[in-house]
């Protein structure tokens, strides 16, 4: 089952089905879409995004001095559309 550690380093990624998930220092990023089918790739999508949850649930959980909210780096930015 594949798996990150949660906010261990910025080069971790993978994919479930349509989903992906990047690790970051500050954040796991979740982003794009997941159809949890109900058949058997459907179980085993949500059983992979439950461990991929689980593990990043614990590792918060086990933060001893955890802030409300932290100042997300690389923040998203506008910028001109090259198209427009």
């Amino acid at each position: 089952m594949d798996s990150i550690n949660p906010f261990a380093n910025e080069s971790e990624s993978l994919e479930i089905s349509g989903l992906t998930i990047e690790n970051r220092t500050d954040r796991v990023q979740m982003y794009g879409q997941i159809h949890l089918t109900r058949d058997k790739a459907g179980l085993a999508d949500a059983k992979t995004l439950k461990t991929i949850i689980d593990s990043v649930i614990k590792v918060l959980e086990s933060e001893k001095d955890l802030p409300e909210q932290v100042t997300l780096t690389n923040k998203p930015r506008a910028v001109k559309n090259p198209f427009a």
